[in-house]
């Protein structure tokens, strides 16, 4: 049998922005290219890529204009740049780590879909990528060979929603980067005095978009302080690219606001640390596909506050005060049980140790792998 040929976009594959989904594909694919040297894997960029991201010597780089970064940018990259190469190189296999797919491609093709959250709040995104998103992915489910996607939650979401056999999904699911390791005292007090003028700390990591619920944290954290004996500081990790009014509203009405440290986006050394010497954190969205920072905190020893909506209870099993993130005093209540309660702190640490060994990046790799030689022998 000829040696495999297989397309992948990495559009989203950019040096010191690597976010959610771009983790998932730098963490998979490093792994899969390393593991099978005998498979030529090409990588589409839609910009000069970093050369960091050419894992190993059967990676092969092609550029392909224009930018994809707007929808409209989207249908023709993936409509006609995409189309170009595929139709091209004639490959065994199109993995999209990010969901789209080329429509107009007769290439056997693999999308993973995270999850599906413009389909329950399209009023979270701007007009033309709520209409992009919903006309698009329900042709990419039943256009791919095969969906893989990172919970259980999302593939019954993608099969329910969608109409799609459940068959077709595959389940990999998300890991945390080995870094990620607690830390001792002395080096939790220097970064606590370097970010949080030497106090405890809450942390909050992700984009700040309106899913993430940051409104109602904001308000919990107000609520939180009013009550405690036992302050401690809230960390905000990541861009204020999503910053609605709701979310401004809720920030400049708080009586502690000057308590809330925005830190932007960090790097992936300085979030180690950053996560590792937290109080807890508190991820308390109403939807995700999955929550790698509730793993981050395994890992690192810290315990979790978070949503029991969506795949989180799914993700966090019993290591995690679970609340509803539509209730802002169950917010407070759980983050002022955090602070008070050293004895949960620890039981919950402990559970999370065990449930971190669940969620790798190298399991998640092999389940990929596993999905992409299904897509390619669906079509033989």
């Amino acid at each position: 049998m000829k040696p495999l040929r297989i397309v992948v976009n990495t559009r989203l594959l950019i040096r010191d922005r690597l976010e959610g989904i771009g983790w998932f594909s730098y963490e998979t694919l490093r792994r899969i290219t390393h593991a099978h040297p005998e498979v030529t894997f090409y990588f589409l960029f839609d910009r000069e890529p970093d050369p960091s991201f050419l894992f190993e010597p059967n990676v092969k780089a092609i550029v392909t204009g224009p930018p994809a970064r707007h929808p409209l940018l989207f249908v023709i990259w993936f409509e006609w740049s995409v189309w170009k190469v595929l139709r091209h190189l004639k490959p065994d296999l199109f993995l999209s780590p990010d969901g789209y797919l080329s429509l107009r491609s007769k290439t056997p093709s693999l999308t993973v879909m995270h999850d599906l959250n413009f389909e329950h709040f399209p009023n979270d995104l701007p007009l033309a990528a709520r209409w992009h998103y919903r006309w698009f992915f329900p042709r990419y489910a039943r256009k791919a060979q095969r969906i893989a996607t990172v919970s259980e939650f999302s593939k019954s979401d993608i099969s329910q929603l969608y109409h799609i056999d459940p068959e077709k999904i595959d389940v990999t699911f998300n890991g945390a980067n080995e870094s990620f390791v607690p830390l001792k005292p002395a080096e939790i007090q220097t970064v606590r005095d370097q970010f949080a003028g030497g106090q405890p700390y809450f942390l909050f990591v992700g984009s700040l978009h309106p899913r993430k619920n940051l409104a109602r944290l904001f308000k919990a954290y107000d609520l939180y302080r009013s009550q405690t004996s036992q302050p401690a500081k809230l960390l905000v990790v990541g861009e204020k690219k999503w910053w609605t009014r709701p979310i401004r509203d809720a920030f400049n009405g708080m009586q502690c606001k000057d308590e809330v440290v925005f830190c932007g986006r960090l790097g992936a050394d300085v979030l180690h640390k950053v996560t590792a010497s937290a109080l807890a954190i508190a991820y308390v969205s109403y939807f995700e596909g999955f929550g790698i920072p509730i793993v981050e905190a395994f890992r690192c020893g810290v315990p979790v506050i978070t949503s029991n909506l969506s795949s989180m209870p799914e993700v966090a099993g019993n290591a995690a005060l679970l609340v509803d993130p539509y209730d802002v005093t169950a917010i407070a209540r759980a983050m002022d049980t955090i602070s008070c309660d050293e004895q949960l702190r620890r039981h919950l640490v402990n559970l999370g140790n065990q449930r971190a060994e669940l969620f790798t990046w190298d399991k998640a790799a092999d389940r990929l792998w596993q999905s992409m030689l299904k897509a390619i022998n669906t079509n033989r």
